[in-house]
């Protein structure tokens, strides 16, 4: 519009110059048009708020323009660019009076200009004066209507701001609530449990008494390992002591878990299936404190001899198995999944066991899976996503690199799926079939066929020392002829079955049948055998 209003102002003067050469009043006509581009250059400087200075300079200007227009007639169309000043500058009815007066004078000067009354004259000025003000109304109110969703933008993303500066906070002290329940607290009950027990024993058993009172030192040690990393960095201090391996520290981390929650007549054993992968930080973390929680609760309200820890490592999520051989639960009873139970503790008595677990897994985009029946035990599973690269199986050396044999062991070569090669209770040396798999046990002698043994995973460690076939765990007796029926079949992914991997002498651990692609041959078991079956034992 500011060029516009120069290029006119230098057109009109141009036109009087070319039509009138030699006028007296050219001199005149020159200064005006001097003095108001001059003016009308110190206008934006003023703003366009209608405050005493700005009237002032829009009155300067439209008197100059009037000078002129009586002078030369020529000037009379610098008035549009003046009609959008106005209406700016002046309130509505004011600038609408000075767009009227502005149009009057336009069409006098244009009709002295001619040489008699012509219509196209009179009507063309108010018709270019009618369009310019509803130009710059519907620009007015779509600029009014933008400032009006600019301000609305902007108080949502302050309230965004604001909500999302709260909800944070409120994660965050749900992390924290968590971190110190699964650390400090549970190490915390542990120690008072072990205490306990030894002080019923003081008396009788000094020696026990003695190894209770160094366990409860030894996870004291470890609370204090974990409030000081707490408030350095919140990291867990198993994660961090695993190496510099993220693949391997996930596995080792809760290899040292099931080692540290072994005893005071719990056995706790450790296996991991598939190919460890690099996890992100969050989801290592995550994992732990669960297994950490579950544990805890097996411990303190199961009344378990055994429980296993099974993480499995499938190409689209990683799956994580607390099992025991404890007093179970019913699901679906008052209380729900958080009732009483080995897998979580009662709403009135922690409230933070199976909840704190279902949050930790929902952060992740995970899932929760709770089976129990009373008086047969409880199988905890969490599965979390897993959107990095498929575990890669493993080589297992060429022919004539069989694994050791191990207790038990009946020698023979056999094909197994399993990756890599290793050496376990029931392995008989021999012959491997390739890379990527592992040799298959020898069937036992017995009085009653069982289901074959499957093939363990190389890297499968537990807490205890190895099996001797006659004793579960870390040297405890034998309590596979006690009437507590496995956990529950744990196949809800929906996969099918492979053979099964129980054959290591743990009760309570879950069935991962779920995990391997291959189902095994069909078996008869009419007396329901249980697949920890040692040689000469009655079927269950």
């Amino acid at each position: 519009m500011h060029a516009a209003f120069f290029l006119l102002l230098t057109a009109s003067l141009t036109r009087f110059l070319l039509r009138h050469p030699g006028e007296p009043r050219t001199p005149w006509i020159i200064a005006l048009s001097a003095v108001l581009a001059l003016l009308y250059v110190l206008g934006p400087a003023l703003g366009a708020t209608p405050d005493p200075p700005r009237l002032l300079w829009l009155g300067a200007v439209v008197g100059v323009w009037v000078v002129l227009v009586v002078l030369a007639p020529s000037y009379a169309w610098c008035a549009v660019p003046l009609f959008y000043t106005g209406l700016r500058t002046l309130p509505t009815r004011a600038a609408l009076a000075l767009v009227a007066v502005l149009t009057a004078l336009v069409v006098a000067a244009q009709l002295r200009l001619a040489d008699g009354f012509d219509p196209n004259l009179a009507l063309a000025p108010p018709a270019v004066a009618a369009v310019a003000t509803a130009v710059f109304v519907h620009m007015q109110r779509q600029s009014a209507r933008q400032r009006a969703l600019i301000d609305d933008l902007l108080r949502t993303r302050r309230e965004l701001a604001a909500t999302e500066r709260r909800e944070g906070t409120l994660a965050e002290r749900q992390r924290l609530s968590m971190e110190i329940h699964d650390t400090l607290a549970q190490g915390l009950s542990s120690q008072r449990m072990l205490l306990q027990a030894a002080d019923r024993v003081w008396d009788t058993d000094a020696a026990a008494a003695r190894a209770h009172v160094r366990t409860a030192e030894s996870i004291a040690d470890r609370g204090l390992a974990e409030a000081r990393r707490l408030v350095r960095d919140l990291a867990p201090v198993d994660l961090a002591e695993a190496g510099p391996d993220p693949a391997r520290a996930l596995p080792t981390a809760l290899r040292a878990l099931a080692r540290r929650e072994s005893g005071a007549g719990l056995t706790v054993r450790f296996h991991a299936e598939g190919a460890p992968a690099a996890l992100p930080d969050r989801a290592r973390a995550a994992l732990l404190r669960i297994a950490q929680g579950a544990l805890a609760n097996v411990r303190e309200h199961a009344g378990a001899r055994t429980a296993a820890v099974t993480l499995t490592y499938l190409d689209d999520q990683v799956v994580l198995d607390v099992a025991d051989d404890g007093r179970g639960f019913s699901p679906g009873a008052s209380g729900g999944a958080a009732g009483p139970g080995p897998a979580g503790a009662a709403r009135g008595a922690r409230g933070h066991g199976l909840p704190a677990i279902r949050a930790r897994a929902a952060q992740l985009g995970g899932t929760l899976t709770v089976e129990s029946t009373p008086g047969e035990g409880t199988v905890l599973s969490v599965a979390i996503p897993w959107t990095g690269p498929g575990p890669a199986s493993g080589a297992g050396p060429g022919p004539g690199a069989g694994p050791e044999p191990g207790p038990g062991a009946s020698p023979g070569p056999g094909p197994g799926p399993g990756p890599g090669t290793g050496s376990g209770p029931g392995l008989g040396p021999g012959p491997g079939p390739g890379p990527g798999a592992a040799a298959e046990p020898a069937p036992r002698p017995g009085p009653e066929p069982g289901p074959a043994p499957g093939p363990r995973a190389a890297h499968d460690e537990d807490a205890g020392p190895p099996d001797d076939g006659h004793h579960d765990g870390a040297g405890t007796p034998d309590h596979r002829h006690h009437d507590t029926p496995a956990p529950p079949d744990h196949r809800h992914h929906n996969t099918p079955a492979p053979p099964d991997h129980r054959h290591h002498d743990t009760p309570a651990a879950p069935d991962h049948r779920h995990h391997n692609p291959a189902p095994p041959p069909p078996q008869e078991h009419p007396h329901h055998e249980h697949p920890h079956q040692t040689p000469g034992q009655e079927p269950r």
